[in-house]
C-alpha cells in the first residue's frame, strides 16, 4: 500500500512530491495536463506588490524557503531554473518616486528596494521619470522545471500521465483507493481543476485569466525586468516575455486576439523600438477571494486533502506550503489559520 496518491503537478503537486520524498514517502502522481497555468506562468519571483510599494502577504519568509528548493532543484535534475535579474519599477510621476523613498524605510522592505533611483540610459525605452529598482528578484523557467520533474517521475515509476476519474476513487476504513492503487492519504493540487473536483468544489477558488505574448527584438537589449502598465522580462536571446492580463469573467484555455492587442499596445507604451510577436500563451489561476491558500483536510473524509489556492504567487508559495501540509498530516501540528481551508467550513477535522 502507498502512502500518498498525489492529484496534479503543478508547482502544488511539485512542492508536495518533493516534501513527500525527503520523508521517505511511498507515492504516486496523477496528471493529465489539463490545468497549465503552472507552465505558462512567468515564474516570477518578486516579494514586493509594486503598484503599492508594500510586501507581499509573507513574502520575505517565503523567499527565505523558496530559493534554497529550486536551487537543490537544479542540483537534484542537473539543469538550470533560476534566472536572477533586477525589477526596474517604471515612475509615472514625481508622487510616485516620493512614495518609493518613503517604501524604502518600512521595515521589511529595505531589503528588497533600493534606494537610489535609477536613470533610464536605454534609447528605446520611453522613461520620463526615473526607475526604482528592486533587489533579490528573477524568476524560475517554470515549464522545464516541471517538464524534467515529470521525467524524474516517471523513471522513478512515480507518475501517471492520464486523467483522474474521481468515480473511481473509494474511501475506506483507514484508507482510499483508486484503480489497482491503495494509499494511506490523498492529496489534490489541480489547481484551478479543483472546480471539477466534487470533494473539493465547494471551496470559493475563482479562477482568473492570465494571457502572456513573448516577443523578439534585437534593438531592445534589457538585461533586467520592467514593472510598468506590463511586466516585460528578459529571456536571454532577444526574446522577452510581456505580460499579463488578469481576466475575471474568460474561464477557457485558449489565447484571445483582444488580450494579445492589449499587451502590443501596453508594450508600446513603454518601448520605442521594433519587435515581433513569436508566441502568446495563457492560463487560469487558481485565485481565492481572500487571496490566501486552500490548504488542509477535507471536512469529512479524514485522509483527504487540498493544497491549492496559490494565484500568481504559486513559485514563492508553494515551496512553503508542502512542508505545512505534511507536518499537519504526519504530525498533528495545526495549520496557520491564513491557509487553512477551514476558514470555509463549519467543522474542524484532524487526519486519522
Amino acid at each position: 500500500m502507498l502512502d500518498y496518491i498525489v492529484v496534479g503537478l503543478g508547482l502544488s503537486g511539485l512542492a508536495i512530491s518533493e516534501e513527500l520524498e525527503k520523508r521517505n514517502k511511498s507515492f504516486v502522481v496523477f496528471d493529465d495536463h489539463s490545468q497549465n497555468s503552472s507552465y505558462v506562468a512567468g515564474g516570477i519571483f518578486n516579494p514586493v506588490v509594486l503598484k503599492r510599494f508594500t510586501l507581499a502577504w509573507n513574502a520575505d519568509s517565503q523567499l527565505k524557503i523558496a530559493m534554497p528548493f529550486y536551487r537543490e532543484l537544479e542540483e537534484k535534475l542537473q539543469q538550470k531554473f533560476i534566472n536572477t535579474w533586477n525589477i526596474y519599477r517604471r515612475f509615472h510621476s514625481v508622487e510616485e518616486q516620493n512614495e518609493w523613498f518613503v517604501a524604502t524605510d518600512k521595515p521589511g522592505l529595505s531589503g528588497f528596494l533600493d534606494p537610489e533611483l535609477k536613470k533610464n540610459t536605454n534609447k528605446n525605452l520611453n522613461v520620463s521619470y526615473s526607475f526604482g529598482m528592486v533587489k533579490q528578484t528573477g524568476n524560475i523557467d517554470t515549464e522545464d522545471l516541471l517538464h524534467n520533474y515529470t521525467a524524474y517521475l516517471e523513471k522513478k515509476d512515480r507518475f501517471r500521465s492520464e486523467r483522474f476519474d474521481y468515480s473511481e476513487l473509494v474511501n475506506r476504513d483507514g484508507f482510499v483507493e483508486y484503480q489497482d492503487l491503495k494509499a494511506s492519504y490523498i492529496i489534490f493540487c489541480e489547481g484551478f481543476g479543483l472546480r471539477n473536483n466534487p470533494y473539493f468544489n465547494f471551496l470559493p477558488l475563482r479562477g482568473n485569466k492570465g494571457e502572456y505574448i513573448t516577443i523578439y527584438s534585437e534593438e531592445l537589449e534589457l538585461d533586467f525586468a520592467i514593472k510598468s502598465s506590463v511586466f516585460i522580462m528578459p529571456l536571454g536571446n532577444h526574446l522577452y516575455k510581456v505580460g499579463a492580463t488578469y481576466d475575471h469573467q474568460d474561464k477557457t484555455p485558449e489565447i484571445t486576439a483582444q488580450a494579445r492587442e492589449k499587451l502590443v499596445r501596453q508594450l508600446k507604451d513603454v518601448i520605442n523600438c521594433e519587435f515581433e510577436v513569436v508566441d502568446q500563451v495563457a492560463g487560469i489561476r487558481p485565485a481565492v477571494a481572500d487571496r490566501r491558500p486552500l490548504v488542509g483536510p477535507h471536512p469529512e473524509i479524514t485522509n483527504m486533502f487540498c493544497c491549492n489556492g496559490f494565484g500568481s504567487r504559486g513559485v514563492l508559495i508553494a515551496p512553503s506550503m508542502a512542508p505545512q501540509l505534511l507536518d499537519f498530516i504526519e504530525k498533528d501540528k495545526e495549520l496557520d489559520k491564513e491557509i487553512d481551508l477551514r476558514r470555509f467550513t463549519k467543522k474542524h477535522y484532524k487526519p486519522a
